[in-house]
């Protein structure tokens, strides 16, 4: 272990706070496609096997998020084209882990593909925490973030 590991400052409030944010902004981005693709087969009926929603589901999570990240990016002045990069650059481990955790959870909950008022709030906290200590040590060794 080098001694660059064992000095990290995991105590950081400001970079907590920072990190919680953006993260924050990751989930919600998440959260609009992946409930949004559940809760469509949901109220259609359309038969489709549970893996093949969560699938879809964690895709449109990822497009949604890039997007709401692209144009959170572009309200700051960045071109397009940085703006996307910086989106899909930055936070995608990030984005992955949490939709993987939100549809794992949603999943061990109800058998998956299931949005209920009792399963959601669950599956936002898991989503949230997940990525979130990722955040503060990239934001934290690199100085890097999206917003």
């Amino acid at each position: 272990m080098s001694s660059e590991t064992i000095n990290f400052n995991w105590s950081c409030k400001h970079t907590w706070k920072r990190s919680a944010k953006n993260t924050a902004w990751c989930l919600l981005g998440c959260a609009i496609g992946d409930f949004g693709t559940i809760l469509f087969f949901q109220i259609t009926k359309i038969p489709f096997p549970v893996l093949g929603i969560m699938t879809l589901a964690i895709i449109n999570g990822l497009i949604t998020s890039i997007i709401l990240e692209t144009i959170i990016l572009l309200k700051q002045n960045f071109k397009f084209s940085n703006a996307l990069k910086t989106a899909l650059g930055m936070s995608f481990i990030s984005m992955i882990s949490m939709e993987v955790a939100m549809n794992l959870t949603d999943y061990l909950l109800t058998g998956g593909a299931i949005l209920t008022w009792w399963v959601v709030p669950i599956m936002l906290i898991v989503g949230f925490l997940t990525p979130w200590p990722y955040n503060y040590w990239r934001l934290k060794k690199f100085n890097i973030s999206c917003h």
